[in-house]
């Protein structure tokens, strides 16, 4: 039976919040907004501190955005999101993927963006998604796919650190390389194969300034996320070998020929 109570790696250090309040309905969900209506009714699950959330209620003027996670003090975090930008189209709760409390046939949208890599039975996390989609809507799940992250240049402490993170997401239940079977939960999920678009897209740090914030957050986050403190607890590394893993993120940071790309699978699953 599949672990569903799989360890969030990240959690909230600052850190990863400075990445996850980067994320916009542009740069994280494209591959959504030309489905998306003006009078939908979207559910975004795991909607961390609610920037994609409150760009789709903004998107979505006539209909309703509920956003909800795991996490209640992240929800909080998203309420005050919302009311910084004066939507008033939007709701949030605290909700478990693998049980929704949400009636069959609800939402025109079910949204979840880098969520499906940290639950423990995706399977059934996309079967509740489809559950509450009224027929005829839209299931729309964007994950990464760490085994495929590129960089230059080559670097053997990055490639610990990518590791040494499959190795720690995986012993807490996750599936760090979820983006390349997305298509294939979705179908063992029930959705017909007719029904599932599977597409992809990336994210690249390459210029000084991108190196600089996305090099500098996984410097920090190497040393002192929830992260780091798994890979230390669960004896995959020590503080010193943490320590090299985030003085090589800064050394990639402040090369010039720098480069690195975030390949993401995503699917439109109609219902």
């Amino acid at each position: 039976m599949a672990k569903e109570t799989a360890t969030y790696i990240h959690g909230h250090h600052e850190s990863v919040l400075r990445s996850h309040t980067w994320r916009t309905a542009e740069n994280s969900a494209a591959y959504l907004l030309p489905e998306l209506k003006a009078e939908d009714r979207v559910l975004d699950i795991g909607c961390g501190p609610g920037t994609i959330s409150a760009d789709l209620a903004a998107l979505a003027p006539e209909g309703h955005v509920t956003a909800v996670d795991y996490a209640p003090g992240i929800v909080e975090q998203a309420a005050k999101e919302a009311r910084s930008r004066g939507l008033v189209n939007m709701d949030f709760g605290v909700a478990d993927v693998h049980r929704l409390e949400f009636e069959d046939d609800t939402f025109d949208v079910v949204h979840a963006h880098q969520v499906l890599q940290h639950v423990g039975d995706p399977v059934q996390a996309l079967r509740e998604m489809r559950r509450v989609a009224r027929p005829g809507g839209v299931v729309a799940v964007r994950d990464s796919d760490y085994r495929a992250f590129t960089w230059f240049p080559e670097s053997t402490g990055l490639t610990k650190w990518l590791e040494l993170y499959e190795e720690v997401a995986r012993a807490g239940g996750g599936e760090p390389d979820a983006g390349r079977r997305l298509k294939a939960w979705a179908l063992r999920a029930g959705f017909a194969e007719a029904s599932v678009t599977a597409t992809t897209s990336t994210w690249t740090f390459s210029t000084e300034a991108e190196r600089n914030w996305w090099g500098g957050l996984w410097a920090e986050r190497s040393l002192h996320s929830d992260f780091a403190k798994q890979a230390v607890a669960g004896g995959f590394a020590t503080q010193p070998e943490l320590q090299a893993i985030s003085d090589e993120w800064k050394r990639w940071a402040a090369d010039p020929e720098g480069w690195l790309m975030i390949p993401h699978g995503e699917i439109l699953a109609r219902a």
